[in-house]
């Protein structure tokens, strides 16, 4: 071969190397270019491309479509244990944007939901302990995506174990969200007192009216039709012609608009409306401008119980949904922009060994958040990029209106937030894979213990597969059956 033939073959190929987010060998990804271009300017354009908005107003509706994760738990730790929701806001928002940003897609930054269900169930699980949590979660998925053992892991923790952590802290989020509903509660101290009215600015019929609305707009949870399906947007509120002969009507309509609209994020508002006409002389002691952000203080005792009681049975959440489950949905969703779990493990290590020394909630990413997202019309990073925006505005002086918050309208939206992770589970079609799920949830809620439940779903989950071995099935074939589509 000739020397200018030579050149001309790598010119070819560099022309068609994607870009890569990571250096994990053969899962390239492809981007918005096809030419890898790491100048400045070239890095410019990127960020340019990735943040444009594909549909406007699609766009800003999908921006709420993670809020129904995110608002109930930050808001209920900021009630009952005194997290600082400027310093989280401000913190979630620089996420956002960066991530919209570097993806080009609306992935999602949510909150660790099995140590904010620690935290809300064990009164002695504070802000250090929350925090020493995130830190030491950050740094194993960091380290792991770095040395490219994601994917081992990945292989070593069955999914039937990580549903059943997911059932039983999505229950536990519902079991206190019902306290919340049902009786007057002391959030900062967690201490019930009494019965709540029913009428009243935290009366039950007004949860009851939200918890309504709520499932009008959202019904059960829409199956997630938007792999591919070129009826998705449909949901969008949009009017798209399938042809001359079928015309829709205004009920149509009127019902697609409601559907879409950001129920949760609607309900939130009404909160905090109601939390001004309870105190209106509260809008005099809102300091506009950044929150104080400080240090956190750890002690030997925060870390060792934030590792037990945190780190412990959110690291397989966090292995599973928050990384490996967002690479394969990304994939389905936005085809020709893929990214490696190298690459979500290194963000998401970033966030919580960053925030998390200055009071910032542990965050991931997730898979339902970039699902819902997307269902709600989100199809560019400048999506998430604008929620980030939007954050950082309100990341000002906001604890003395969320003291007047309602809190029968807290439980509602936390409610939800726990069915919808407790939900996750549902993909166990066996009979096997559901007796460990289900072993795995009683210990954990009877023990308060998640970490416990992990450790019990593991060891009956060998039992079992040890017994399969007794079945003359190869030890090889016996440990992740099926595990990869089950995702």
């Amino acid at each position: 071969m000739s020397q200018q033939e030579h050149n001309n073959n790598n010119d070819h190929q560099s022309s068609t190397i994607p870009i890569s987010l990571d250096p994990e060998a053969g899962q390239g990804v492809a981007s918005a270019t096809t030419r890898t271009d790491y100048s400045a300017k070239g890095v410019v354009e990127k960020v340019k491309t990735n943040l444009v908005f594909r549909s406007k107003w699609a766009e800003i509706n999908g921006a709420m479509g993670d809020l129904g994760t995110y608002i109930p738990i930050v808001l209920a730790l900021t009630l009952a244990r005194d997290l600082n929701l400027g310093t989280t806001l401000i913190f979630t928002g620089v996420y956002n944007i960066i991530t919209g940003a570097i993806y080009g897609v609306p992935m999602p930054v949510q909150p660790m939901k099995s140590i904010a269900a620690e935290a809300l169930s064990d009164t002695g699980f504070g802000v250090p302990e929350i925090m020493a949590a995130g830190i030491l979660t950050g740094g194993t998925v960091f380290v792991l995506g770095v040395t490219g053992l994601m994917q081992l892991v990945y292989r070593l923790i069955p999914l039937c174990v990580v549903r059943g952590i997911q059932l039983a802290q999505g229950l536990s989020f519902a079991l206190t969200a019902v306290k919340y509903v049902k009786k007057i509660q002391d959030l900062p101290k967690s201490k019930s007192l009494g019965q709540r009215h029913w009428v009243g600015l935290d009366g039950l019929i007004l949860a009851i009216v939200c918890l309504v609305f709520i499932v009008i707009v959202n019904g059960a949870g829409e199956k997630n039709r938007c792999c591919g399906d070129p009826g998705h947007d449909e949901d969008l509120g949009r009017d798209r012609s399938r042809g001359s002969t079928i015309k829709k009507n205004k009920t149509d309509r009127i019902r697609r608009i409601v559907f879409s609209l950001p129920s949760a994020f609607l309900v939130f508002i009404l909160g905090v409306v109601l939390a001004f006409l309870r105190r209106h002389h509260v809008v005099h002691e809102i300091k506009f401008g950044p929150s104080s952000i400080d240090v956190v203080k750890f002690s030997k005792h925060a870390w060792k119980k934030g590792f037990i009681k945190g780190t412990i049975p959110q690291l397989p959440l966090t292995l599973l949904n928050s990384v490996v489950a967002v690479v394969k949905l990304s994939s389905d969703l936005f085809p020709g922009r893929e990214f490696t779990a190298t690459s979500l493990s290194v963000t998401v290590g970033l966030m919580n060994l960053i925030g998390c020394w200055f009071g910032a909630m542990p965050m991931c990413h997730g898979a339902g958040g970039l699902a819902g997202q997307y269902k709600f019309g989100g199809r560019s990073g400048g999506c998430v990029a604008l929620l980030g925006a939007a954050k950082l505005v309100l990341g000002t002086s906001l604890a003395h209106v969320l003291n007047q918050f309602p809190v029968g309208i807290l439980g509602v939206l936390l409610l939800f937030a726990g069915i919808e992770l407790a939900m996750c589970s549902r993909d166990m079609n066996t009979k096997e894979d559901s007796f460990v799920m289900l072993m795995c949830t009683a210990v954990s809620l009877v023990g308060s213990s998640a970490a416990l439940g992990f450790l019990v779903g593991m060891i009956v989950y060998v039992i079992l597969r040890l017994r399969n071995w007794t079945k003359d099935k190869p030890l090889s074939t016996i440990w992740m059956q099926k595990h990869d589509d089950q995702l």
